[in-house]
């Protein structure tokens, strides 16, 4: 295939000059500066409150920073896709249409949004984007931002609501579309994958990020060998400091010019020692479930277990049995039946047939990812301590103020409404309620959601300590192949297979990981093979000549954007922007024919 696509010199595209932001005192960053360019694949990762999403919104413009010096470059086009996406009752394809500018005639439009909803799988039946999953409208809303050719892309936990396909299809999107783009995520499986730099906010650096270029794998090397050598910075440093105190304790006979001099390079360098403590000093939440110790060999087992939904059988003749230490993963597409399965086990629903024998007084503990919110404006010390000043755990009481620590919340914040929390903050105070109950066995479904990274690694090293049994439902997969020592394959009612980790039923379930590869060509009766027809062969010769063309005009229109007068009027601004738009959908939609063209050449001749 011949390659059209001119390289791309690494152009700037945006930065950020000592940027702040605080909420109600709260200072989510200081002083962050970081620059952006054309070609980034950025992930930024950081403790759950320390403004990554803030951050996007600053970027997005919708937001505005406390302090500091935003400088995009001149005519930047932005997309942003959040958390949490909510559509009006139209169908995908209104939404696409009406995201692009009225300018563009109809006929057009709507042949753009039908491309955009293929690419990001969509069938076109879709009625309602109201009425779509959690997974799906993240995709329209990716292909509504995408659909306008943005030169940065924002993502906000992308793959937040998105099975295991759907995570696995995004990472092969982006690899192919290869926009630039920075995205926030808590995956590191996903970050690995889809990232080509890594930035962490984190006031454990000396200008409160860290950044390094390659994938998420180099930047935990690098980060460890950045820490090791602060560490011994500290070290070196804090004789300095005693020998400062010294000197400053025993007085200064005549305060010359020269001995105050002294007196100010004493005072830097126990400043210098202070602040790299303050650095050193990581805190992590102290996540520990209480297990009642039972000595049971066997706390569940089940036999020939059965349900279906309606019409449609979610499993069949399914055995496990569940014992101190077993930490099963269920693993399956959305609607295989994992959470049904859950429900089961935690006594809330009934299997259509079969056994479950359960141990005597066995303590069941379920956490569902549906949990009741709490109310936004409950304070987080009536969240977290609903019963008083203090909490029971482990038989001992905990004042308020000593367990909101264990979770990395300052006591000054026990006033405030969760409301005014992240989303991995109040994901915290549902892990704080999880660990006041003794449990045998822990049912948890999607406890992952909204933690950041050093939060999912203390809950990791918890579960793994568990002396009961875990039954886990959960897309990371980084914690899938870390915890569980067994997993159950969901997804094929006939056959329910159990694998004894993560990586062997990925190689085994293949088949139904990967189905998007079998969408993409649809079906189609079997035909006796045939050349290209005269007016396909005339089509293909003259598709490089068009998009040559097309090439030219971009360029052309590109720089009269650099023309003073026409960045000075909005409408000539916006009628080449347009242009600009329309001629790069139309060379895309020049590649995709090629493509066509050339597969159905190739084929005949092979």
């Amino acid at each position: 295939m011949p390659f059209f696509w001119q390289n791309r010199r690494m152009n700037l595209l945006f930065i950020c000059q000592s940027v702040s932001k605080s909420y109600g005192g709260r200072a989510l960053f200081e002083a962050l500066s970081l620059s952006i360019f054309s070609g980034d694949r950025i992930g930024l990762i950081g403790l759950n409150g320390c403004g990554k999403s803030t951050l996007l919104k600053i970027l997005a413009g919708l937001e505005v920073p406390d302090s500091g010096i935003l400088s995009p470059k001149r005519n930047l086009a932005v997309g942003y896709v959040p958390q949490n996406c909510e559509f009006p009752d139209l169908s995908p394809k209104q939404i696409l249409m009406d995201a692009l500018k009225k300018e563009i005639p109809l006929y057009e439009r709507e042949r753009l949004a039908e491309i955009q909803l293929s690419k990001l799988g969509f069938t076109g039946k879709e009625t309602s984007a109201a009425l779509l999953s959690g997974g799906w409208k993240k995709r329209l809303r990716l292909a509504a931002q995408l659909i306008v050719s943005p030169d940065l892309l924002l993502l906000d936990e992308p793959t937040n609501h998105l099975d295991l396909e759907g995570i696995l299809w995004l990472e092969k999107f982006l690899a192919q579309e290869s926009p630039t783009y920075l995205v926030v995520s808590h995956d590191r499986y996903f970050l690995q994958h889809v990232t080509s730099r890594v930035i962490e906010i984190d006031r454990a650096y000396p200008k409160g990020l860290f950044a390094i270029d390659g994938p998420y794998g180099e930047f935990l090397a690098r980060k460890e060998e950045f820490l090791k050598g602060q560490l011994q910075q500290e070290r070196r440093i804090a004789t300095k400091a005693r020998r400062e105190t010294q000197w400053l304790r025993a007085g200064v006979k005549a305060r010359t010019t020269k001995s105050q001099s002294r007196i100010d390079e004493a005072e830097q360098i126990l400043q210098d020692y202070a602040d790299i403590q303050a650095r050193n000093q990581q805190k992590r939440a102290k996540i520990h479930f209480a297990g009642t110790e039972r000595e049971t060999r066997k706390l569940v087992v089940a036999k020939n277990l059965a349900k279906q939904l309606g019409e449609r059988p979610l499993f069949r003749n399914l055995d496990f049995t569940l014992s101190p230490g077993t930490r099963m993963g269920l693993m399956g597409p959305n609607g295989s039946g994992k959470t049904t399965l859950l429900r089961i086990l935690a006594d809330e629903i009934k299997a259509d047939s079969g056994t479950i024998k359960r141990a005597d007084g066995l303590q069941v503990v379920y956490f569902d990812q549906h949990r009741s919110l709490l109310p936004s404006n409950l304070s987080l010390k009536d969240a977290l301590s609903p019963k008083g000043d203090y909490v029971v755990f482990q038989g001992n009481p905990i004042h308020v103020n000593g367990w909101c620590k264990r979770f990395l919340f300052s006591p000054d914040l026990l006033p405030l409404p969760i409301g005014s929390l992240s989303g991995g903050e109040r994901a915290r105070v549902s892990i704080a309620h999880l660990m006041l109950q003794p449990a045998d066995v822990l049912l948890l479904d999607e406890p992952t959601n909204d933690l950041d990274i050093p939060t999912l690694e203390t809950l990791e090293e918890s579960l793994l300590e568990f002396p009961g049994a875990l039954v886990l439902i959960t897309h990371d997969r980084c914690m899938l192949d870390r915890i569980c020592n067994s997993i159950l394959g969901l997804g094929d009612p006939e056959n329910t297979e159990i694998f004894p980790d993560y990586v062997q039923w990925e190689a085994a379930s293949k088949k139904w990981l990967h189905p998007q590869e079998k969408k993409e060509t649809p079906p189609t009766p079997k035909r006796p093979k045939r050349d290209l027809s005269y007016e396909e062969k005339k089509e293909l010769d003259g598709i490089e000549r068009k998009i040559t063309k097309f090439e030219e005009e971009v360029r052309s229109l590109n720089h009269l954007l650099e023309d003073k007068e026409i960045a000075e009027n909005s409408v000539r601004l916006s009628e080449i922007c347009t242009a600009i738009g329309l001629a790069e959908t139309q060379m895309e939609q020049l590649y995709l024919r090629w493509e066509e063209l050339e597969k159905k050449r190739t084929q005949k001749t092979n």
